[in-house]
């Protein structure tokens, strides 16, 4: 092996309150004493909205919560072609097939289960693209909590369309 020469670094020199962290401590809390005041005595600029009485301005692109939607008879769009389980790059929809027995086709399907686990969603829309009867879209709703994991799996039910869809509540579409 050859003889590497080695080479000395010189540090610069650090005060006691650098090696211990103090100084750069200090600085933080300074800069968060200083957001702390401007939002206490309200400046215009301040980035911090009360928000439950004020509500932030969204695009109308937003995507939020999913709907199943109805034909004029009430039953689903949905024929369970499963294309938008698997195209979700989160693998958070899951659906089973049965056959449709109101089909006027004989090998008609119809979704029996259809989820969607929304903690596991990340609400990019490739569900709403793939489907080619426009069966699943998206709302601008955004708002949802959930006390448990088990209340975050939306079933057929909860997918639902219930009642007519005012256009300023939709959310992304591709095709509009």
């Amino acid at each position: 092996m050859k003889n590497v020469p080695t080479v000395n670094v010189d540090r610069p020199s650090q005060s006691i309150g650098e090696r211990i962290y103090l100084v750069p401590v200090i600085k933080g809390l300074g800069v968060t004493l200083r957001h702390f005041l401007r939002n206490l005595f309200g400046q215009r600029d301040v980035a911090t909205i009360q928000y439950p009485e004020v509500k932030r301005q969204y695009s109308e692109r937003l995507r939020g919560r999913h709907i199943l939607t109805t034909k004029e008879d009430g039953s689903l769009r949905c024929v369970a072609c499963y294309m938008c389980e698997t195209i979700c790059p989160a693998d958070c929809i899951h659906i089973e097939a049965e056959e449709d027995p109101e089909a006027t086709v004989e090998w008609e399907k119809r979704p029996r289960v259809f989820e969607i686990d929304l903690l596991r969603c990340v609400f990019c829309g490739y569900c709403v693209d793939a489907c080619p009867k426009q069966a699943i879209i998206m709302s601008r709703e955004h708002e949802m909590a959930f006390e448990t994991r088990d209340e975050a799996v939306v079933g057929i039910g909860e997918l639902r369309q219930k009642g007519p869809i005012d256009k300023e509540d939709l959310g992304y579409r591709p095709y509009f």
